[in-house]
């Protein structure tokens, strides 16, 4: 299991805690400093929703003018390489599959 996320992200920490605490073993990514967003975003964006992998909620979100942001559409792939903290996080791939966010289903299908 991968966890891409950011060492500050308070959300992350959540969810690193609750797995470490239920003996699941996952390697970090640093989605700034150590993935490949640009090759990565393609394959998240086969299983989950542009809608849910871009988090609109974000600083850089609201730092964008209303060109960029209208890549959310037309360019999800480009605007995530260009601007990898607007991944929504954590992005947790599990063999196939990939989980976005900690919300209670996320834990549920991870068994925490």
């Amino acid at each position: 299991m991968k966890l891409y996320g950011l060492k500050n992200c308070d959300t992350c920490k959540k969810a690193m805690k609750a797995l470490d605490a239920a003996g699941q073993s996952y390697t970090f990514v640093d989605i700034r400093a150590e993935a490949d967003v640009a090759s990565l975003a393609p394959q998240w964006l086969k299983q989950v929703d542009s809608a849910k992998l871009i988090n609109t909620r974000s600083t850089t979100w609201r730092q964008l003018d209303e060109a960029e942001r209208a890549k959310a559409e037309t360019d999800p792939v480009g605007l995530l390489a260009a601007n990898p903290t607007l991944v929504k996080r954590p992005v947790i791939e599990r063999g196939d599959e990939v989980f976005v966010g900690w919300t209670k289903d996320v834990q549920a299908s991870l068994g925490v």
